[in-house]
């Protein structure tokens, strides 16, 4: 029975310890030290949450009646496509290999419509453009992603390719520690500051 006891009062001791202490202490230095990162990296926009700058989004046009699929805002950078749509909870991506009829075929279709979008030609469109990530949630695209939406963006929004162009530029993102990967631009808080603008 003594041994018990003594189990049992462990027990007690750990999870007080574990369950409690713990997890209060470092949720507590997280919200003092890094509440941005602690929160999910939120964006706001006039006070209002948009989104996470972690997670990616559809930047669509509502969709229509009797529309099923829906169509790129053309107001807006646009994302890499996502197998999950951008779910946190389904993601993942497609799975299927580099020579897989259906992803092939997806792919030149992609292809096409981006740069009948975007008003270039198939075969300068970059591969991000055209490819989903490994998560479905990948925010980022590749700088010549952004740079091929600029003359888009600024038309449907009535601006000057320029102004576009230092907003993705002051958006940009360089290698990390200088020689890690490659540069990127973020789409969810590139939009938000497009939005900003007005």
């Amino acid at each position: 029975m003594r041994n018990h006891l003594a189990a049992l009062r462990m027990l007690l001791v750990f999870t007080v310890i574990c369950g409690l202490a713990y997890p209060l202490l470092v949720t507590g230095v997280a919200q003092a030290a890094f509440p941005g990162k602690a929160n999910g990296s939120q964006v706001k926009l006039d006070g209002k949450t948009v989104g996470s700058s972690l997670i990616g989004q559809n930047f669509n046009l509502p969709l229509k009646k009797g529309q099923t699929t829906p169509s790129p805002d053309p107001k807006w950078f646009q994302p890499r496509p996502s197998a999950g749509g951008y779910d946190p909870t389904a993601s993942g991506a497609s799975n299927l290999g580099p020579n897989d009829p259906g992803l092939v075929k997806t792919i030149k279709e992609r292809r096409a419509a981006v740069a009948a979008f975007d008003g270039v030609n198939p075969k300068d469109v970059p591969a991000d453009a055209i490819t989903a990530s490994g998560s479905g949630l990948d925010p980022d695209i590749s700088k010549a992603y952004a740079a091929e939406q600029v003359n888009r963006v600024a038309n449907a929004r009535d601006l000057s390719p320029a102004k576009v162009r230092s907003l993705v530029s002051s958006n940009t993102h360089t290698r990390a520690v200088g020689f890690l990967g490659e540069p990127y631009v973020n789409v969810v808080t590139l939009n938000l500051a497009l939005a900003k603008l007005g």
